[in-house]
């Protein structure tokens, strides 16, 4: 959630730059609902002091032996108008929450200015694309052609934007979790979580889903909701908590399926597994000092192109524009890697630090050594890789001409030593 503060202390700065981010924000309406906030707000404080100041002619009528009545009616009509001005405080309160709630994160220094995907920048390029001596098939034909991938099937049991994976591609893509997994946990310093798949509200309005997002999560008819990322149920575990700075970074990742309706996509990426409805993730989420999230950000997003080194699939990394960012993130990294089938690249991992927008909505704080106020944590999410979207680069960068997979050498030790799957 923005600092209400930013709205408060410079409107026109703060407005400018959510303009940048395409959010334009009804300076006229805020600046109408800040003054009446002030208004009530010096109203109720006007009206304390009135009943103060009679509550006390009470006593000394009553020490004078005079009729107090007058000053007990009084003091009734006060509290009267003191509670019609907490109640419209209150209204007002809600109204600024509201504003806030739909109002995304501003964008740090040095984040490119740009309207969409064609005004990100390209900072790094690793690995140069396989030179096919045969034309190289998409995942789908792939797929089809060895039985291993049946979104016919999928639709029988749940509708489109589904697939069965079966015999050695599911285990292909179990065994690539499992290798992002170990990786994060052996040798970048991840905790490994198993969390619910199933959130509540206060939940998905911490981490920013809600209500900003509500058309594309998916609500049970109990009201939890399916989690569109393990960033969901990671970053509220610390939801309400006041940490030692001792205590931090905390890093912590997860392997969960993720759901999300895909609102506004219709007729996108149709075709395969690039856009499903459920899909698989290893989600890598910090939560560290505001000193040091601008560095976090730099090592997850290291973290998750190292999966892709060692599996030896060419990417590239961007940085987003502000007008392309998530709604909560302050600076992102894209990596998109190489799909022959599709002879571009395609995002396979979003990297952002959010700074203390979800901390915030979450209330998760810190307090230094020595001090009585606790401050904002700072959150950070990043994926590690999409699951699906992984196994999707390796099928087509390390297709053969008869349409068998060549296991990359990294995952043979899952295999048994196994070097081709058919």
């Amino acid at each position: 959630m923005l600092d209400p503060q930013l709205l408060r202390n410079d409107i026109e700065k703060t407005a400018k730059a959510l303009a940048e981010r395409g959010y334009q924000l009804d300076v006229e309406a805020w600046n109408a609902l800040e003054k009446n906030r002030k208004h009530f707000q010096m109203l109720q404080e006007q009206l304390q002091n009135k009943r103060t100041v009679v509550s006390k002619s009470i006593g000394q009528a009553k020490a004078k032996g005079e009729d107090a009545q007058p000053f007990f009616d009084q003091v009734k009509s006060i509290g009267e108008e003191l509670d019609e001005a907490k109640k419209q405080f209150e209204l007002i309160q809600q109204q600024v929450a509201q504003i806030t709630l739909y109002t995304p994160n501003l964008a740090l220094d040095g984040v490119p200015v740009g309207k969409d995907e064609d005004d990100n920048v390209e900072i790094r390029k690793w690995g140069e694309p396989r030179a096919f001596d045969f034309k190289a098939k998409d995942h789908v034909d792939l797929g089809v052609k060895n039985n291993w991938l049946n979104a016919e099937n999928a639709a029988k049991l749940s509708g489109s934007r589904f697939t069965v994976l079966s015999s050695t591609v599911a285990k292909l893509q179990r065994v690539l979790a499992q290798f992002m997994l170990n990786t994060h946990t052996e040798q970048n310093g991840y905790v490994e979580y198993y969390v619910p798949f199933l959130v509540n509200d206060t939940a998905m309005t911490g981490s920013g889903q809600l209500p900003k997002f509500a058309d594309d999560a998916f609500i049970t008819t109990d009201e939890k909701y399916l989690i569109p990322t393990a960033e969901v149920p990671l970053t509220n575990l610390y939801a309400d908590t006041i940490l030692k700075t001792e205590d931090m970074p905390i890093k912590m990742t997860a392997h969960t399926p993720c759901f999300r309706k895909e609102a506004g996509s219709y007729g996108k990426d149709t075709r395969g597994m690039i856009r499903q409805h459920q899909f698989e993730k290893v989600e890598m989420v910090q939560i560290v000092h505001p000193s040091e999230s601008a560095q976090a950000l730099e090592d997850m997003t290291a973290c998750a192109e190292g999966i892709l080194k060692a599996l030896e699939i060419p990417y590239r990394t961007i940085v987003l524009c502000t007008g392309d960012m998530g709604f909560g993130a302050a600076k992102t990294y894209d990596i998109e890697v190489w799909l022959p089938g599709e002879n571009q690249y395609r995002e396979i991992s979003s990297c952002s630090n959010c700074t203390d927008f979800q901390a915030r909505r979450m209330k998760t704080r810190f307090r230094e050594e020595g001090e009585k106020k606790p401050q904002l944590a700072h959150t950070l999410n990043g994926s590690g890789l999409a699951v699906g979207r992984c196994l999707i680069a390796v099928m087509e960068n390390y297709q053969n001409e008869d349409g068998s997979i060549t296991i990359p050498q990294v995952l043979r030790p899952y295999f048994g030593g196994l070097e081709v799957l058919n």
